[in-house]
């Protein structure tokens, strides 16, 4: 249970962290194949890649290690 409840001109509660969840797989609108969560999605709906593979995908690209033999 989430802290993010709302009440609606109409007077009825909504808890959009309840509502965020329940949608987190749906395919995101706009031109990105994507859902609510960042995932690359195919033309079929399917995960590809998820958001904390990429994220760890470019961390590694940007991140140097130490060249062995230096000081």
């Amino acid at each position: 249970m989430t802290n993010q409840l709302y009440r609606t001109a109409s007077g009825k509660s909504l808890d959009m962290g309840e509502l965020a969840l329940r949608n987190e797989t749906v395919r995101a609108v706009g031109n990105l194949k994507v859902n609510a969560r960042g995932d690359l999605l195919d033309d079929n709906g399917n995960v590809i890649s998820s958001k904390n593979a990429q994220t760890a995908h470019e961390y590694n690209n940007q991140v140097q290690t130490p060249q062995q033999g230096t000081k």
